[in-house]
């Protein structure tokens, strides 16, 4: 802990009221800020130079987490230590981890975020449960993808469950957001990727691709909304669809992980 942080009142009211307003969207789109909140997702925004601008944090999260606080001092991130209902403000988790952070928005374009050749992309058509929107990005993240894009009609980045789910992904990986579903598989095609498509009916399997080597090429895997997939005229736009095959008695499985699936069968075929 920093040798004599901020209390709630010396942060000033307005500071937390400030900070509260950040859970309505139209609140962080007109700022440009988000809230993140978690001690691993706030470790790794601050290791972003310049993105995070308080921490607010309970005394016990600072006693089980004190690198945290000591690195945000290092940054010359003020440290507000509140009690648990204030911070309970700040966040619409039922528990939470004690630590809250704001930090500026981090927003990449579609050209920025592919690069020039990537190998590993996952485009969330209309993805728009932030649970599992975080959960994908984390996957491809853990898998080393080289990006995400979240087209248009998905769930906006700054989602605070979003973020949590992500547990700092979004902060190691570029996520491209508002993007058409066609001009993103546009610009996968025209950097040398094939574009999957998942659905789990398709008459293409996984595994079978594996064993093909298809799999080892450069490779952007589209996913559907949660509750109704791709539909027709978007899985057209892939090269191919692609399904899972499934042995046991499950009827489906759900998006995340189906995405984590196929990133890391993908991955893995990549690497050899």
């Amino acid at each position: 802990m920093p040798d004599r942080p901020d209390t709630a009142t010396g942060a000033g009211p307005e500071g937390l009221r400030s900070a509260r307003r950040l859970l309505r969207r139209r609140q962080r789109e007109a700022e440009g800020r988000w809230l993140v909140e978690g001690p691993q997702a706030v470790t790794e925004a601050l290791a972003v130079p310049g993105l995070v601008q308080r921490v607010f944090l309970t005394a016990e999260a600072g006693r089980r987490q004190p690198a945290l606080p000591a690195a945000a001092r290092d940054a010359g991130v003020p440290v507000v230590v509140v009690d648990e209902p204030t911070l309970r403000t700040l966040t619409e988790t039922v528990t939470p981890q004690g630590v809250v952070a704001v930090t500026a928005a981090v927003q990449v374009d579609l050209d920025r975020a592919l690069g020039p050749a990537p190998r590993l992309v996952v485009v969330c058509a209309q993805v728009r449960d932030p649970g599992n929107a975080g959960t994908v990005i984390r996957c491809a993240d853990a898998f080393g993808a080289d990006a995400v894009v979240l087209t248009d009609s998905s769930v906006e980045l700054g989602n605070p469950k979003l973020l949590r789910a992500s547990v700092g992904s979004v902060f190691h990986l570029p996520v491209a957001t508002g993007v058409p579903l066609a001009v993103a598989v546009e610009a996968c095609r025209a950097r040398g990727l094939q574009v999957l498509a998942a659905d789990g009916s398709a008459a293409d399997r996984l595994d079978e691709l594996q064993r093909a080597g298809e799999l080892a090429r450069p490779t952007a895997w589209v996913m559907g909304n949660e509750a109704w997939g791709l539909p027709p005229e978007d899985a057209a736009l892939a090269d191919r669809s692609v399904g899972v095959p499934l042995w046991g008695s499950a009827e489906s499985l759900n998006l995340a992980t189906a995405a984590a699936v196929c990133l890391y069968t993908t991955a893995a075929a990549q690497r050899g």
